[in-house]
């Protein structure tokens, strides 16, 4: 059963639905080029990130721990469960003067499918000055839960917003 808002957008050639991704969510190897700013200075770069693509959600980017400087990760209070990829740990990324408590995640042990996040972040776009792929300023997802980053790749709606979360 298709369960899209009757408002979902159709893609461009070129671009993606989040109402196709699929549920459970699916991880899938990028070579796209992400750059995240923090700071006033690139904390991470690197082509070697996976997506995770789950439906009515834009994708979240895990990048390798390889991919951030030396110094800009440590550990922070909390952690939370996904039903899909398991327990998450929560970290706070360093840039420049800015400190961002609580900015990223990590699955120390993810659950079977999900194994390609070992030793993956994702962060939350919201959090950073600014986070890239291919060059492209990405628009970070509403809300404060989810932490997908949207380019012009991807079309909705998204949840996250208000009034979106029985979607």
């Amino acid at each position: 059963m298709d369960t899209r808002p009757t408002h979902a957008q159709i893609p461009a050639d070129g671009q993606e639905s989040v109402w196709d991704y699929p549920r459970p969510p699916r991880v899938e190897p990028s070579a796209e080029r992400i750059q995240i700013t923090l700071g006033g200075v690139v904390i991470a770069d690197t082509v070697d990130s996976c997506r995770v693509l789950e439906t009515s959600h834009p994708p979240v980017y895990y990048l390798p721990l390889s991919a951030f400087v030396d110094g800009v990760i440590s550990p922070a209070a909390g952690s939370s469960f996904c039903e899909f990829k398991g327990s998450a740990k929560y970290v706070t990324l360093r840039g420049g003067s800015v400190v961002a408590q609580g900015a990223g995640w990590f699955y120390p042990t993810p659950t079977a499918g999900f194994e390609e996040l070992r030793d993956r972040i994702a962060v939350y776009p919201s959090a950073m000055d600014v986070c890239t792929v291919d060059s492209e300023a990405v628009t970070p997802q509403e809300g404060d839960f989810y932490g997908g980053w949207i380019t012009s790749r991807v079309v909705g709606p998204f949840k996250g917003a208000p009034g979106t979360l029985g979607w």
